[in-house]
């Protein structure tokens, strides 16, 4: 019996160590997470990151309108975002969205609970900058191979009402227009 107790708990021990997420220290994930903010602006944010159990978790309190978000470390890509904190409950519904749909499910589901007064919405324009690269590196406090981009969220506008075109590719663009989920993406041309 002690022989397959100890077999059982090396196979949980192996599948457990197989799922371990590999978070960066706390001060690298706010170091990197604000980068993605004005830098007049980053030292006041609050900083949204992730536990061991890949939990999003405060990182810190700040005392501005917005909140950062550190990269996913179950995600291979690098991503860092800043936002207008009332943009948070639209954002956390879709991180939680995002473990059981993907693309055009997740985004339906939570445009019909914003239009259904569950998820708060604002109605006036407010901010996303969206920070990608290969990676962080701390010794240096910088993104790898860096590329911003800005996106405004403008619920429910529409090309009419904003003149704006619906082809991506042209700066600045309209994605999801007549939605909860409008917004004016912004993207430089890459170096």
């Amino acid at each position: 019996m002690k022989k397959s107790l100890t077999i059982l708990s090396l196979g949980v021990l192996a599948c457990g160590s197989a799922f371990a997420i590999d978070v960066a220290p706390a001060a690298d994930q706010i170091a990197s997470s604000i980068l993605a903010a004005p830098k007049e602006r980053r030292a006041d944010a609050t900083v949204l990151g992730f536990n061991d159990k890949g939990e999003v978790v405060t990182l810190r309190k700040g005392t501005n309108d917005l909140v950062c978000l550190a990269d996913d470390p179950a995600d291979k890509n690098f991503s860092v975002a800043c936002y207008h904190k009332d943009l948070e409950p639209f954002m956390a519904r879709g991180r939680e969205l995002a473990a059981k749909h993907k693309g055009k499910e997740r985004h339906e589901e939570r445009w019909k609970e914003v239009t259904d007064g569950k998820v708060p919405m604002p109605r006036e324009a407010r901010m996303l900058y969206v920070l990608t690269g290969k990676g962080f590196d701390a010794a240096k406090s910088e993104v790898i191979s860096p590329y911003l981009r800005w996106v405004v969220y403008v619920p429910y506008a529409t090309p009419e009402s904003t003149g704006l075109s619906i082809t991506p590719g042209t700066a600045p663009w309209l994605m999801y227009p007549g939605t909860p989920g409008a917004h004016i993406m912004i993207s430089p041309p890459k170096q």
